[in-house]
């Protein structure tokens, strides 16, 4: 778990991450979850409505609620994406066979200090227009990372 209190040189070292959020099972009790979690164990500095979206992939299932929020941390990114499995985790998530499928909450990093890491901004309206509506109110901006290092 994240510190909640920092001393001056942890908030020089601090860290600003873009998270899109996903949830199609009780998805506004997560939401509401996902938000008291994060915002108790990280800083949030902004955060999008929700949209309802359809699924992509496995049609079967009910529609997502997706959001995006801008926080800040002194983890490192990888350390920062096993701390978002572990509120999956915290949160109920199941992962089964059908990786599109139905879920509680899925919390994935788009955006690590300023910088677009995951494409799927680029191929997912779901994502890209709560992130957008975070970096308009936040007035921040995002480079896409140079296409030998995407993953």
């Amino acid at each position: 778990m994240p510190p909640t209190t920092l001393s001056a040189k942890q908030a020089a070292a601090l860290h600003e991450c873009f998270i899109s959020l996903g949830s199609n099972i009780d998805p506004d009790y997560y939401f509401a979850q996902a938000l008291e979690v994060i915002s108790r164990e990280c800083v949030l500095l902004a955060r999008s409505k929700a949209i309802r979206t359809a699924p992509v992939g496995y049609q079967q299932q009910p529609d997502f609620l997706n959001a995006a929020l801008l926080v800040s941390t002194p983890l490192e990114r990888e350390a920062f994406r096993d701390y978002l499995k572990g509120v999956e985790d915290r949160l109920g998530r199941e992962r089964g066979e059908i990786k599109s499928g139905p879920r509680t909450m899925d919390l994935d990093i788009v955006a690590w200090d300023g910088e677009i890491v995951d494409d799927g901004y680029f191929k997912h309206c779901y994502v890209k227009k709560p992130v957008d509506e975070v970096l308009a109110s936040s007035g921040r901006t995002l480079e896409p990372r140079p296409t030998s290092s995407r993953r």
